[in-house]
């Protein structure tokens, strides 16, 4: 059994007066990306410079205006990373780079020598401020864990009165999860009082989840705590950093931004130390989802993950929220139908407004619209072969025929897997339009008799065929070519059958356009019952086609 008293529960927050919940999400927060730094210190094989400046730009790109690209103090390769992008000015205007710094002289002064040059940028200084680590890593209290910071703060206030652009500071309380509230407060307002921020130039107080500890909801108390109780808020921007160590960091960053969160620090596809940082990729397409523009440029969604995954080396797990191989597809039968309903009522309704099940957006806002939406295996159903027929091949089976068909193919998927819509239109018309023998339909005449012969009918066709390769005809005549090819039949060759249903439809559009028939035909004998199709440039020929198909099927001769 699992030593589950091994631990114990992290302490919750007693806040009822907690508003957050009764929020809701309305725009996007201001973005950081921290894949150039937390990110890429995460990764087995870090970026080279190059790697590092090809991110950069397409960062800039997806439209991040702030972009934390390293600890340049700690690091040579981060260092000259930042020196090429001033140098060679690759630094827009509207871009803030954000750079990490211990509180720490010589390492405060060696990040202001790698941003000499700068217009302007974030210099985020951190200490950690966890109960925890007070105690096993640093033994040290509160009141020295506090001076740190605010040394930290004054260094920093003085070299940035001396530089030519413009500083704004950002202060992390690290392990802020595990701080508790009144300390985590106490030293940031001290930090607030150092740096003496204005609203009209604010600073930014960083509030981690560097370890999630508890529950979303739990965040968003400590969040929302923080906000009602921060010395000059309106000078503050209050940033989140979540982690992803219980598996909801998206969630946890939702909450605190209910909770009133102004900026989110995150990385593409959530890839950050241990089990990730908070997903940026994911966070923007939820709000996309509900109607809110997430304020970057995502309708691409195959070129962030082929720069991500070759800049990072790290592979996308197939079932990623929106980015994933297998996220917008369906193996389930009951899902295929159901999304194949909902696509044919919005192509009915001429739907503005995406309403599709089991989609909570259109694949092709995104970029994925060359992608399979439904995909067969022995899992699949009815609807999902009929969605494949439709949308890949333009046939549009009536009901009855989508069982029939289904059933050909789950059991090829039994035996194989995955059936693949190339194989499936091969069935198709192995199955029905290449149904030819033994009595293969050779051609057709018809005649229109009404208004020239007194008779019961009003159609006279001509049928040559061959039946196990021997040449042969009739005539016959009936209401229409399709009952004059039913009583020809059974005049002829004995072969008694009913037409129950026929569908019709165009396969394409324009002038040399296809049409696709089908007949659902009776054997009046045995009571038998199948499907038979035909196709043809002429609606006639894809009728009697059908025909034979059926009377083929069903073994008649």
């Amino acid at each position: 059994m699992l030593n589950y008293k091994k631990y114990r529960k992290n302490p919750v927050v007693d806040y009822p007066e907690r508003e957050w919940p009764n929020k809701e999400i309305v725009k996007a927060p201001i973005w950081c990306s921290v894949d150039l730094r937390d990110g890429n210190q995460a990764l087995i094989d870090p970026m080279v410079v190059e790697e590092k400046i090809e991110m950069f730009q397409f960062l800039i790109k997806l439209g991040f205006k702030e972009i934390e690209i390293g600890f340049p103090a700690a690091s040579q390769i981060e260092y000259d990373f930042l020196r090429q992008l001033v140098e060679r000015k690759l630094i827009p205007d509207d871009v803030v780079v954000q750079v990490l710094t211990q509180c720490r002289e010589e390492l405060i002064d060696r990040t202001f020598e790698a941003i000499e040059g700068c217009k302007q940028a974030i210099v985020h200084i951190y200490n950690s401020t966890s109960t925890l680590q007070r105690d096993v890593v640093f033994h040290m209290d509160r009141e020295h864990i506090t001076e740190i910071a605010v040394k930290g703060t004054q260094m920093v206030k003085e070299r940035a009165a001396k530089f030519p652009g413009k500083i704004i500071l950002e202060y992390s309380p690290e392990s802020f999860t595990g701080t508790e509230l009144d300390y985590a407060l106490e030293i940031c307002n001290a930090v607030t009082h150092t740096w003496e921020p204005t609203p009209e130039n604010p600073m930014i107080i960083n509030l981690p989840s560097t370890v999630e500890m508890n529950t979303p909801n739990v965040y968003a108390d400590q969040i929302e705590w923080m906000i009602r109780h921060l010395d000059n808020r309106e000078s503050i921007i209050v940033s989140i950093h979540p982690h992803n160590d219980r598996g909801t960091g998206v969630a946890s960053a939702e909450l605190a931004m209910l909770a009133g969160a102004d900026r989110v620090e995150g990385t593409l596809f959530g890839n950050g130390e241990r089990t990730g940082n908070v997903d940026i990729v994911n966070l923007a397409y939820n709000m996309f989802s509900q109607g809110i523009n997430p304020e970057l440029n995502l309708e691409k969604v195959n070129d962030i993950i082929e720069i991500y995954e070759r800049c990072c080396k790290l592979p996308i797990h197939p079932r990623h929220p929106y980015a994933g191989k297998l996220v917008f597809t369906a193996f389930s039968g009951s899902h295929q139908d159901a999304i194949n309903k909902g696509v044919q009522a919005m192509k009915e309704r001429g739907s503005e407004i995406w309403q599709v099940p089991y989609l909570p957006i259109d694949p092709s806002d995104i970029g994925r619209e060359y992608e399979p939406i439904v995909r067969i295996n022995s899992q699949s159903g009815k609807g999902g072969v009929a969605f494949i027929m439709d949308t890949y091949f333009g046939f549009k089976l009536p009901k009855a025929m989508q069982r029939e068909f289904a059933n050909v193919i789950q059991t090829i998927s039994e035996k194989q897997g995955e059936v693949s819509p190339e194989q499936i239109m091969e069935t198709f018309r192995e199955t029905y339009l290449d149904k030819k023998e033994p009595i293969h339909f050779r051609r057709i005449q018809v005649e229109d008799m009404s208004g020239s012969v007194k008779t019961d009918f009003d159609t006279r066709v001509v049928v040559e065929y061959t039946d196990h390769g021997v040449a042969g005809r009739f005539e016959a005549v009936g209401n229409g070519p399709i009952d004059a090819v039913q009583r020809g039949l059974n005049q002829e060759l004995g072969i008694s059958i009913k037409v129950l249903d026929y569908e019709e439809h165009a396969l394409q559009s324009g002038a040399n356009s296809q049409a696709a028939a089908y007949i659902h035909l009776l054997d009046s004998e045995s009571g038998r019952v199948t499907y038979g199709v035909g196709v043809s440039s002429n609606i006639t020929r894809a009728s009697v086609r059908a025909i034979f198909s059926a009377v083929n099927r069903l073994g008649l001769e």
